[in-house]
């Protein structure tokens, strides 16, 4: 149990120290990036979908 809440700690310790970005992005950098994210997010979203229709053939 002590080192599950030791390995929290540290993951939180280092989740602190990058929570800001220690560059500068431009604005094209950072739409660039958001619409990666959202192509993930749809990806993702697109194996769930796939995952769940061939659920339901079986």
């Amino acid at each position: 149990m002590r080192m599950l809440k030791q390995f929290i700690n540290k993951i939180r310790e280092i989740n602190q120290r990058y929570a800001k970005p220690k560059i500068e992005m431009s604005k094209g950098v950072s739409f660039s990036l958001a619409v990666l994210r959202i192509y993930l997010f749809l990806l993702v979203l697109l194996m769930i979908y796939k995952f769940i229709t061939v659920i339901k053939v079986l």
